[in-house]
């Protein structure tokens, strides 16, 4: 089998981008053909230097780096990256079984859908987040600083100043939404669910976008090895971006109430008011040194997301640790965490979280939480190896799907789509 993954970088600087590297080394691992292609130019993860793995680069500018017109017109339709896709695709030496899109949003935009549509293979999208449903992606009202409940693109949708950034940015993100219906086409899309609560919210956002829903986890590249000592750390650990959505302003806050230390493990618009209020912020670090950091110093991770957060990753990499977590009910990873057996699951408040971390000063509540919570992980963990056989089975199946199309009947497997109607 050949599989094309498509991204618009090659370094894992966030969790789209690490899911995309991740499973092109995953399948390469398994036998299959892999060819990556990057939308930006710019560095590659050493997990794409391998012998069934070939990279690919557009070249294609980042829209943030262009002047504000064209980075508008760009992310709304990008011809020259359509084209480029198509050539790439047209040159490749043996034809893609399968095509596999993990982002679009920064440079690729809606024009390349036609393409992939048009190519002659299955193609199968990974939602990392609801761009294909809300315009700024995440389906939160940063105005109100809570999670969204309007229907997108809707007349309220479009007069609701919900952008992180201004109105202009968020007209430039309705034509961007537009553009994306539009050329998403009549026939269903395929795609794939990381979360349970993702795969249950976003039918209702649709409007007549029509999807064919799949879940598969996303990967984890942990080792196995002997639990950490939980109780023997001190902070409460916080590791990604800092901002509000995310709810680091909120790890601050209810660790200070509760007595217990706030460890920062990431940048982002929240870095110096964090810092001013005494939190510890010690910037981006490798994947090893954060699990040496966490093993060494943490009593507990938390994942405080105010937004319906699809992941985040940690969560999965914290349990396989043997850490406890804390994490937030509108965090599509607190599937993962049992509550009061492998951590805690709390509204993202400052009172419930402190509570929760007042209940951690407990020794023997944090060493049972994170003793459960290694020892549930590793029944049944999301390796690299498990991810890239579910990818494969899928693959199968749309291809399968794909030729039962063309002689007029469709697997009953793949016959679930989206309602057409949103409420």
């Amino acid at each position: 089998m050949h599989v094309v993954i498509l991204a618009e970088f090659a370094a894992a600087s966030g969790g789209a981008e690490k899911v995309a590297v991740e499973s092109a080394r995953g399948l390469a691992e398994a036998g299959v053909e892999v060819t990556y292609i990057q939308g930006v130019s710019g560095p590659a993860d050493a997990l794409l230097d391998h012998p069934r793995l070939r990279r690919i680069d557009l070249a294609l500018p980042d829209v943030w780096s262009l002047p504000a017109w064209r980075g508008a017109a760009t992310g709304i339709w990008h011809a020259e990256a359509a084209r480029r896709l198509s050539a790439v695709l047209g040159a490749l030496p043996e034809p893609a079984d399968c095509l596999h899109l993990h982002q679009w949003t920064r440079t690729l935009s809606p024009a390349v859908l036609p393409v992939l549509r048009g190519y002659p293979a299955p193609l199968v999208l990974t939602l990392h987040d609801y761009f294909l449903a809300c315009p700024n992606g995440v389906y939160y009202r940063f105005d109100r600083a809570e999670p969204c409940a309007l229907s997108p693109l809707s007349a309220r949708c479009l007069t609701a100043p919900c952008d992180p950034k201004s109105r202009l940015h968020k007209a430039v993100r309705v034509g961007r939404s537009v553009a994306l219906r539009a050329a998403a086409g009549s026939e269903p899309l395929d795609v794939i669910h990381v979360c349970d609560a993702s795969r249950a919210r976003m039918p209702g956002l649709l409007g007549a976008l029509r999807l064919r829903h799949h879940r598969i986890d996303n990967p984890v590249r942990v080792a196995p090895g002997l639990p950490a000592e939980p109780a023997n750390g001190q902070a409460i650990a916080y590791v990604g971006r800092l901002t509000a959505e995310k709810g680091a302003d909120l790890v601050a806050e209810a660790a200070g109430r509760a007595g217990l230390p706030a460890l920062f493990i990431g940048a982002g618009p929240l870095e110096d008011s964090l810092r001013a209020g005494g939190a510890e912020v010690i910037g981006w670090r490798s994947p090893d040194e954060v699990a040496t950091i966490l093993r060494a110093r943490a009593r507990a991770v938390c994942a405080p997301s105010r937004w319906y957060e699809t992941g985040p990753l940690t969560v999965y990499e914290a349990l396989a640790q043997g850490l406890p977590v804390v994490a937030s009910t509108r965090s599509g990873a607190a599937e993962k965490v049992r509550h009061g057996e492998t951590g805690l699951v709390v509204e993202p408040e400052f009172e419930a979280l402190a509570q929760a971390f007042r209940a951690l000063r407990d020794d023997a509540l944090v060493a049972r939480l994170g003793r459960a919570a290694h020892a549930a992980y590793w029944q049944a963990p999301p390796t690299l190896a498990a991810h890239a056989d579910a990818l494969l089975g899928l693959y199968r199946q749309l291809a399968e799907d794909r030729r039962s199309r063309h002689c007029g009947s469709a697997p009953t497997h793949l016959r679930e789509i989206s309602p057409a109607s949103a409420p």
